[in-house]
């Protein structure tokens, strides 16, 4: 393990979000064309660092745990995804950030992208949406059982080796992709002290276990729609957790997207089509980082 410096927490920095301190990486031109870069539930900024370290190169890049998740401090109350949008578009204002940004999300992140575009379309350039939350009404059976009232909070108790092995070996199409560090890695996040209760939180929020809760789906998908950004949809042919009859859906909600479907590709298109998914998006972004 590398040696933490003051300020850093998992050898990234700390930013004080509302007196929330989330960790987070911030890099490339201030004067760039600003990204965020968002991940999934019960996920870390890990998710995004092949990207990060792409893209930094041509933008300004924040990418962050999300609070309670990762390494990250837990917000009060209750979550949602208003919620965690509020949370991203106050972050965006600590660093001073107040351009239109394009927004990355992968799962649940997708869906929190699409939340901020609802709630501050000014501040939304473009949409990346990579095996997003919110096409489909199935949720992941280690999700759905979370719903089942005492039965979650007991389960999550039982941490070890082998179930972090599994829940990594769900996200990757190839498992060399499920390497010791990255498990060793999910080890330490489940050790997060607040991330049990803000897993199920979220998860209480987005459905329970006979699937999603259609109305926030529904209205999401609508309004988002019906602003017709800019939006590329990626997807993994093989993902086992939002599985990839989800782009049909997708396509069908946002007409004006552009999508793109991997073959061979579990629910991490942008780490294990690294390469790829890097060249849809830089295409992609080039031709809307100029203007509003």
């Amino acid at each position: 393990m590398t040696a933490e410096t003051p300020g850093t927490v998992g050898g990234r920095d700390r930013l004080d979000v509302d007196g929330v301190r989330v960790r987070y990486r911030l890099a490339g031109d201030p004067a760039a064309r600003p990204v965020v870069l968002l991940h999934g539930i019960a996920r870390s900024l890990e998710d995004w660092d092949p990207m990060f370290d792409r893209l930094t190169a041509e933008h300004r890049v924040l990418s962050l745990d999300l609070p309670g998740f990762g390494l990250s401090e837990r917000t009060g109350g209750a979550y949602s995804l208003r919620s965690l949008a509020r949370f991203i578009l106050n972050a965006l204002d600590t660093i001073g950030e107040d351009r239109p940004v394009h927004l990355m999300g992968n799962s649940l992140g997708g869906a929190i992208a699409m939340k901020i575009s609802t709630i501050a379309p000014e501040r939304v350039r473009t949409l990346v949406l990579a095996n997003s939350a919110g096409f489909g009404h199935e949720i992941p059976l280690g999700l759905r059982v979370l719903g089942l009232g005492p039965l979650g909070p007991w389960l999550l108790k039982f941490k070890t080796r082998k179930g972090a092995y599994r829940a990594e070996r769900g996200l990757f199409h190839d498992p060399e992709f499920v390497t010791a560090e990255r498990v060793n890695h999910a080890m330490r996040v489940g050790r997060n002290p607040v991330h049990d209760d803000v897993l199920l939180s979220v998860a209480g929020h987005l459905g329970n276990f006979h699937g999603v809760h259609p109305h926030w789906r529904k209205h999401l998908l609508k309004d988002v729609a019906a602003q017709r950004k800019p939006t590329l949809l990626i997807w993994g042919g093989t993902d086992r957790i939002l599985p990839a009859s989800n782009l049909e859906a997708a396509r069908r909600a946002f007409p004006h997207a552009q999508y793109h479907l991997f073959a061979e590709c579990g629910h991490m298109p942008q780490i294990e089509k690294e390469e790829e998914f890097d060249a849809l998006v830089r295409e992609f972004l080039a031709g809307h980082d100029h203007g509003g």
